[in-house]
């Protein structure tokens, strides 16, 4: 199985009609290559985000960024062709966006956990999600839509705070070393306290490989443009 990690922070950069200009071809090029290695991997992929729920929430069907500035409609794959929900979550939205922008032939299986959720919950659900896979027998490409510190230079969108560059190194660190344990361990708390506020998704992805460290490890993209912490890389185990 594959598991990705990149940082989506809102505004959703990626997408063209909502950069405003701003040069992040390095980020979109390493997006395009992780998934096309998902891709290679499997025609479905599970997409983990996080979102203001109570329990794990799947979505379905259509959105569009239209809240966000440019009515730009998404499709997360299967027969649910309805009308575009100008509420979907971010993280579907941009999952969808990757898979219509590169990897149209994919079918998505979004689900978010609560932001709320802690260390133990969200381990525990990533545990549970790959132990389902594995059972299955089929390979499967996991895509985390998460996000970073967002308080990295004064010029960010939560300003600047100091806590932030190391918070970021320590994410970034685990996420390239391939280390669920250190990425576990990363302070919930205070992550969301410099705007990593999905990183319940980041601790599900170490409960992804609890007790089996990713076997391959490959990093893609790691800067803060805009003061926002980007990570794009994949583990493969």
């Amino acid at each position: 199985m594959f598991a990705a990690a990149g940082f989506v922070p809102s505004p959703p950069v990626l997408v063209p009609e909502l950069a405003g200009g701003a040069d992040i071809h390095d980020l979109r090029k390493a997006v395009e290559s992780l998934a096309g290695t998902l891709a290679a991997a499997a025609d479905r992929w599970v997409v983990v985000g996080a979102g203001d729920t109570d329990d794990v929430r799947e979505l379905r069907g259509t959105g569009t960024f239209a809240g966000f500035g440019a009515d730009v409609a998404v499709h997360l794959g299967g027969n649910d062709l309805g009308a575009p929900d100008p509420l979907m979550p971010l993280p579907g939205l941009i999952a969808g966006w990757v898979r219509a922008t590169w990897t149209p032939h994919v079918a998505l299986d979004v689900r978010l956990v609560p932001r709320a959720w802690d260390r133990a919950q969200a381990t525990e659900f990533g545990r549970g999600l790959r132990a389902r896979l594995d059972r299955e027998r089929e390979v499967s490409a996991v895509l985390v839509v998460a996000d970073g510190a967002t308080t990295l230079t004064e010029r960010a969108p939560g300003a600047f705070d100091h806590r932030g560059p190391e918070l970021q190194a320590r994410l970034d660190d685990a996420l390239a070393g391939g280390d669920p344990s250190a990425l576990a361990e990363v302070p919930g708390a205070l992550a969301r306290e410099v705007g990593v506020s999905a990183v319940a998704a980041w601790y599900t992805l170490a409960g992804l490989f609890d007790g089996a460290p990713p076997a391959d490890v490959v990093e893609l993209y790691r800067a803060a443009p805009f003061g926002v912490g980007y990570h794009v890389g994949a583990w493969r185990g």
